[in-house]
């Protein structure tokens, strides 16, 4: 299960386009707080600390116990729950942190590791991870690392759907239990050539009977 992450985070005064951009320049970064059970309110977060608290973690989703200068109460076990960053460079923009309760469910996204090589891939498939996350409702505590998933036993046009995977104790996945996670395809090449043998099986008859007429002509 993950650990929780400590991450000192400031009341932010004031709002809007200018001041926001003012901060990213001094290497802070706006973000906001709120919850089912608060209102929510401003606060900002030091750029480097908050990349060092993703470090390791396969989603952006993770659980941190956020230290708020200036707030009633001190610290709170917040999950991120979205993250704004810039179209084309990718930098941070904005953050918005869910205040949580240990004893409610939360919604949040969960890296996808595919463990071990496949029967498929080891006969010359090809292994498609078709997602790398999968949303899932657990208490906090309860919240995966990531979901690991064994695929050895996949031969060729096998799959792995979200039906198929054992979640961890108090965790269930919010997607379609047929959404397909990965699956083991036959490679290009070999496609190519039976498309080929189709093709030309295909354009057998046709030629046959062009060549019968052909031959009718010639007996007039």
């Amino acid at each position: 299960m993950s650990q929780h992450k400590t991450l000192e985070a400031q009341k932010r005064d004031g709002a809007g386009t200018q001041i926001a951009k003012k901060l990213r320049r001094q290497g802070i970064l706006p973000a906001v707080v709120y919850g089912a059970h608060q209102r929510t309110y401003p606060i900002q977060v030091n750029e480097i600390a908050f990349r060092d608290a993703l470090k390791g973690s396969a989603t952006e989703n993770i659980l941190v116990d956020l230290r708020i200068e200036g707030a009633v109460e001190k610290v709170k076990l917040a999950l991120v729950q979205s993250v704004q960053r810039d179209s084309l460079s990718g930098a941070v923009l904005h953050i918005d942190f869910n205040a949580v309760n240990e004893n409610e469910p939360i919604h949040a996204k969960v890296g996808i590791e595919l463990n071990g090589v496949s029967k498929g891939v080891k006969a010359g498939g090809i292994l498609d991870q078709q997602i790398h996350e999968i949303e899932i409702t657990c208490l906090p505590n309860d919240l995966p690392d990531m979901i690991h998933i064994d695929v050895t036993h996949l031969g060729i046009e096998d799959a792995v759907h979200v039906g198929d995977v054992v979640f961890p104790k108090g965790v269930t996945p919010l997607m379609e239990e047929g959404v397909i996670i990965a699956i083991v395809s036959e490679p290009s090449a070999l496609k190519s050539e039976d498309e080929v043998t189709e093709e030309s099986a295909a354009a057998t008859p046709a030629e046959e009977t062009a060549e019968d007429g052909d031959k009718a002509d010639d007996d007039k």
